[in-house]
């Protein structure tokens, strides 16, 4: 890719290395939302509905996790995973897999905090309900997940951007690697300080595009869930 051309030309032009880029992000921040809901989610939910010492203590360090460091989560990741480290013997490190893990880190707290708020409001509403049914603690968690399912897209979304937007992380361990770790966010801190604004510029756009596509799908298919269940 040259300092002449656009990222929105190369992408029409079907450049294999910018599309290679835009696979690649798309591949790792996604991978990173699933995981994180796949965690966050059911752990907001218990969070929201049980009760323990220490409780009140817990959703504020939750709430304070929403704005970890990157570049703290980036090199705390990096020890984990170096040859000294204690997950060392994966053979992670300057990996997509060291990037997922790095984002989904990140990622995990807003998602879980957001379920939590979520969940709880809705226990507020059909507590009464629920007790006279005599539901458990797990039939009480998967009925009200599945009842804000639609509102926790939100979340999900609100997940997704944090993870297609960060850089500081995943250049600490992944290594901005060409062809192999560089991504959108990579790319356009490194062209960037190589002086290719226009080109910085241009993957840019590609990104916010790229974010409002999802989002738009994602509240289409919200709306047309919310349509077909009533």
């Amino acid at each position: 890719m040259t300092g002449g051309e656009s990222a929105l030309d190369l992408v029409l032009s079907g450049d294999p290395g910018l599309l290679a880029i835009v696979r690649l992000s798309l591949l790792v921040s996604l991978s990173a939302v699933l995981l994180a809901a796949v965690i966050g989610v059911p752990a907001g939910a218990l969070l929201a509905l049980t009760r323990f010492r220490g409780r009140e203590a817990a959703i504020v360090i939750l709430n304070a996790l929403m704005g970890l460091p990157p570049v703290v989560v980036g090199l705390a990741v990096f020890l984990l995973l170096s040859r000294s480290g204690p997950l060392g013997e994966w053979g992670l490190l300057f990996t997509p897999q060291a990037m997922v893990i790095a984002q989904t880190v990140l990622v995990t707290p807003i998602i879980a905090a957001l379920t939590r708020q979520t969940v709880e409001d809705l226990w507020v509403e059909y507590q009464a309900e629920l007790t006279a049914m005599n539901v458990g603690p797990l039939g009480r968690v998967r009925t009200l997940i599945w009842d804000a399912r639609f509102s926790l897209v939100t979340a999900l979304l609100a997940g997704f951007g944090r993870a297609a937007a960060e850089v500081g992380a995943i250049i600490i361990v992944g290594g901005n690697i060409d062809g192999f770790t560089r991504t959108m966010t990579t790319a356009i801190a490194l062209e960037t300080s190589k002086g290719d604004l226009p080109l910085a510029v241009g993957l840019g756009m590609v990104l916010i595009v790229i974010v409002v596509i999802i989002n738009a799908l994602a509240w289409a298919i919200r709306r047309a869930g919310e349509r077909y269940a009533g």
